[in-house]
């Protein structure tokens, strides 16, 4: 088949008022009936290049070519127009509203009459019969799972009449059999003459689903590579300069400590009286990592503001090293040694307008070898805050940089440095790599693995599958608010069988996994 160019960028460039250069001469041709993959290291451009495309930033310098014609976009609205949407990471729906009410907002048919709005229905209705999209328009989106809430992103797009679709990170919250279905019904939308721009951290999946990869360095395009003549490891290492790998066996010591965290028959119920945790029972030994996975919106965010002392448990105990913090404040649960990375960096992790010293020890500002009976110890303070940025690589301008000029995975950096400084018996680290390229995963997971094997004891939530099994001793599967498995070895545990868990198609039985347990 002969490819067509649909989207050319020339020389793009973008240098921010503060001198900070977020791309530099990028060059990159995406074509009709292609799914194009876009990767590169945080802080590598993606982001901003992406924005430019889709109006959200203006390029400083080049231009952009759309089927020929150079345009220039000054919004999202008209990117839309000229035929280039876009699903972000983070789901832009109403919850409260229905599937057809979200599609439809902000587009409504003018003077708005019932058969207006039954031929507005009929035309989605028709969207989802051609890509094989499987929605009740009349389903509030509340009630959707994630891969749901992801399709009624890709139908807003394609009531657009986008031909041009970029994906930012579209499996960071399926499961292996959503991610499935998700890749069939790209490779239909590609079939069908529309472009996608494909963003992930997720390399396998991007040799999976691309028919091309280009890589992003420092803000520049290293190179562009047909997908199926290039190895996932090569990718990585032009991404980052480095081979990364997911194999930690060697870092993994035996440790057999006691139990650090006890959680019994825990139950919470929410507002409305429904039980978010049933009966939740399960230990995290010193010395062990133990990871939760789940298809989001199954207990997950419940059972980690329990832990930390968000929410109130409604019956049952939370233990650590014995002691009852079921009742105990934030403050009081670090006390004893509690520390906590929040799946929402920005929001709970970082103060955006402090800058990196002050975020850093925002958690242990009293401890006595930074603070002093009135003052700061400031040369303390800058020596730890050094040392962290040094080791965890943290891609800035100094101790003094805003929180807010750095990417996403470099914040996410500052946030586990801080949390793993002044770890104590238990850490809750809560999607700790989510939006960080593989260098920068890597480099946490080592992280984790060095506290584990130091007799910290880690509850790690992940929606990614793969770094659980590499990096967890166990794994909890949470299923309706219950565990519906507690898995040993999940290295040796495919993912499509966890898979099953986190979908309600299986089921373990307690006692076989205490049975487990004890077999161990």
């Amino acid at each position: 088949m002969e490819s067509k160019k649909v989207l050319e960028l020339f020389g793009i460039e973008k240098i921010y008022a503060n001198g900070v250069a977020a791309n530099k001469e990028i060059n990159i041709a995406f074509e009709k009936n292609e799914i194009h993959a876009i990767v590169g290291e945080n802080g590598a451009g993606k982001t901003t290049l992406m924005k430019m495309i889709f109006g959200l930033e203006e390029p400083t310098k080049g231009k952009i070519l759309l089927n020929g014609e150079e345009i220039s976009f000054k919004s999202p609205l008209d990117a839309a127009q000229m035929g280039i949407g876009m699903v972000h990471q983070h789901f832009m729906l109403v919850p409260s509203f229905t599937v057809l009410e979200n599609i439809l907002l902000g587009r409504e048919p003018a003077n708005a009459g019932i058969l207006k709005l039954q031929k507005e229905r009929e035309n989605i209705e028709a969207l989802c019969r051609e890509y094989q999209f499987e929605l009740n328009l009349d389903d509030r989106v509340e009630n959707l799972n994630v891969g749901n809430k992801q399709k009624v992103e890709i139908l807003k797009v394609l009531y657009q009449k986008a031909d041009i679709i970029i994906l930012d990170e579209p499996t960071a919250v399926l499961t292996p059999q959503e991610t499935e279905k998700l890749f069939q019904q790209l490779i239909l939308l590609k079939g069908m003459g529309k472009t996608i721009i494909f963003i992930s951290h997720k390399l396998n999946e991007v040799k999976q689903i691309s028919d091309r990869i280009t890589v992003l360095r420092k803000g520049r395009v290293i190179s562009t590579h047909i997908t199926a003549e290039v190895e996932a490891e090569q990718i990585s290492e032009l991404m980052i300069g480095r081979r990364v790998t997911y194999s930690y066996e060697d870092l993994r010591q035996k440790t057999s400590g006691e139990a650090v965290l006890s959680v019994e028959h825990m139950t919470y119920r929410n507002k409305d009286g429904k039980e978010a945790l049933k009966d939740i029972d399960f230990k995290v030994k010193a010395g062990e990592i133990v990871g939760v996975v789940g298809v989001e919106g199954n207990g997950q965010t419940e059972l980690v503001d329990a832990l930390f002392g968000y929410k109130r448990i409604t019956s049952g105990s939370i233990l650590l090293n014995g002691t009852d913090i079921s009742k105990m404040n934030i403050k009081s649960r670090r006390r004893l040694g509690l520390s906590y990375i929040p799946e929402d960096r920005m929001v709970q992790g970082s103060a955006a307008d402090g800058n990196i010293r002050e975020n850093v020890i925002s958690s242990f500002y009293s401890a006595p070898e930074i603070s002093g009976r009135v003052f700061m110890k400031n040369q303390s303070v800058q020596k730890v805050t050094d040392e962290l940025i040094e080791r965890f690589d943290i891609l800035c301008n100094g101790a003094e940089s805003k929180i807010s000029s750095l990417s996403g995975g470099n914040i996410q950096k500052v946030v586990f440095a801080r949390e793993s400084y002044m770890s104590g018996k238990l850490m809750i680290a809560e999607q700790p790599t989510r939006g960080v390229d593989v260098g920068s995963a890597s480099l946490i997971h080592k992280a984790l693995l060095k506290l584990r094997n130091e007799g910290t004891a880690i509850l790690m939530f992940s929606a990614d599958l793969s770094e659980a099994q590499a990096v967890c001793d166990k794994i909890l599967v949470l299923y309706s608010g219950e565990i519906a498995a507690e898995l040993y070895e999940p290295g040796r545990i495919t993912e499509k069988e966890i898979g099953l868990y986190m979908l309600g198609l299986k089921h373990q039985d307690k006692k076989a996994s205490g049975g487990n347990e004890d077999e161990r």
